[in-house]
C-alpha cells in the first residue's frame, strides 16, 4: 500500500478522472481552534469553534478504498474539550470519537469504503453547540471507477456547506431548541457569495456558459432540512449522498436533511451569459443568508472551481 500525505491547511488529495488502482494511506492532521471569526461580509466577528480556524474546516478528498490516518489536535489555548466524528467511515463511537482536552491529541484510522460527499463534525457535549459554532467540514470520496456516462467529468467543482448562526452566548440547550437562531452561514458567512442581497459580498461562484458545474452540498444545520434549488436553472443530475449509483435526473429542489450531503450538477445555456441563485428555498433560510450566486460568462475566472478553489474563502 502506498502512502500519500496532505498539506495541513488544504487537506486536499488530487482529484483525478479515474481513481488510482492502488489504494493509498492519506495522513490528515487537523487542529481545533477557538477563535473570533468573521461571520458576514461586513466584517462582523463572533466567537466560533473551528477546525483549523475556518468554517467549514479543511476539505479532505480521497479515493474510494483509501485509508485515512487521522490525527486531531486540541490547541492548548482552547478552553473546551473537542472531538471528531467522520460520517465517511465505520469506527467506534466510544473510543475513536471520544473527546480530548486542550493540549491533547487523538489518532485513529479508517477506510473510505463508499464514494460520496460526507460531513465531519465535532461530537462533544453539547453536540448542538459544537456543530453550530462552526465545527464541521467535508470529506469527498471519489469513486474508484472514476468518471462514467452516468457520472460525467465536471468542468468546475464547488463545495457549499450551509450551517447555523446563533446569537453569541446561546447555550447548547437553546441551540438544540432552535432558540436565538439568527441565520444561515454559507461556507462560514451570511450571504457569503451573494452580491445581489449583500452589497458587501465580493465573491461569487463563476463558470463559462455551457459548463457542467458540480456542487458538493452539505447541510450542517443542526435541526432543519435544506431545500436546495437553482433559481433560473435545473439540476441536470443529482447523486444522493454523492454516490454515483444514487442518480436522479432533471431535479428542481433537493431536500437535504441535517448532517447529510448530495452532489448536484448544473449546466447553464451555452449561447449566452446567465446567472443562477443556488438557494435554500425555505424562505427563512434564504432571506437570512442562504443564497449563493453562480455567474456564467465567457470572462469567468479560470481558477475558480479548480484545485484549491473548491471552497472560496
Amino acid at each position: 500500500m502506498k502512502h500519500r500525505s496532505l498539506a495541513l491547511v488544504l487537506l486536499l488529495a488530487t482529484a483525478t478522472s479515474s481513481a488510482s488502482a492502488l489504494a493509498a494511506t492519506v495522513k490528515v492532521e487537523i487542529p481545533v481552534r477557538e477563535v473570533e471569526l468573521q461571520i458576514d461580509n461586513a466584517g462582523t466577528k463572533a466567537p466560533m469553534w473551528t477546525y483549523n480556524g475556518t468554517i467549514p474546516g479543511p476539505l479532505v478528498r480521497v479515493n474510494e478504498g483509501d485509508t485515512i490516518d487521522f490525527t486531531l489536535l486540541n490547541d492548548p489555548a482552547n478552553k473546551n474539550s473537542h472531538s471528531m466524528d467522520f460520517h465517511a467511515g465505520r469506527l467506534d463511537v466510544l473510543t475513536d470519537f471520544e473527546s480530548i482536552k486542550p493540549g491533547e491529541k487523538k489518532n485513529f484510522t479508517f477506510k473510505a469504503e463508499h464514494p460520496g460527499v460526507w460531513i465531519y463534525h465535532c461530537g462533544s457535549d453539547s453536540m448542538a453547540e459544537h456543530i453550530s459554532r462552526g465545527m464541521y467540514g467535508v470529506v469527498i470520496v471519489d469513486p474508484k471507477e472514476g468518471y462514467s456516462e452516468v457520472f460525467p467529468k465536471p468542468d468546475r467543482e464547488y463545495v457549499l456547506v450551509h450551517g447555523d448562526l446563533f446569537e453569541a452566548g446561546a447555550s447548547g440547550k437553546e441551540r438544540t431548541a432552535g432558540d436565538k437562531w439568527q441565520g444561515v452561514l454559507v461556507n462560514g458567512r451570511l450571504f457569503h457569495y451573494d452580491p445581489v442581497h449583500d452589497s458587501n459580498a465580493g465573491i461569487a461562484l463563476e463558470s463559462q456558459p455551457g459548463e457542467r458545474v458540480r456542487i458538493y452540498f452539505v447541510n450542517a444545520m443542526i435541526n432543519e432540512w435544506a431545500a436546495f434549488h437553482p433559481i433560473a436553472g435545473i439540476w441536470d443530475r443529482v447523486w444522493d449522498n454523492g454516490n454515483p449509483k444514487n442518480v436522479l435526473w432533471g431535479m428542481q429542489t433537493m431536500q437535504v436533511p441535517p448532517a447529510h450531503g448530495v452532489i448536484l450538477d448544473i449546466i447553464s445555456p451555452k449561447d449566452r451569459p446567465t446567472n443562477n441563485a443556488l438557494v435554500d428555498h425555505s424562505m427563512k433560510h434564504a432571506m437570512n443568508g442562504g443564497i449563493t450566486v453562480l455567474m456564467n460568462s465567457k470572462d469567468a475566472n479560470p481558477l475558480k472551481g479548480h484545485g484549491d478553489q473548491l471552497i472560496l474563502r
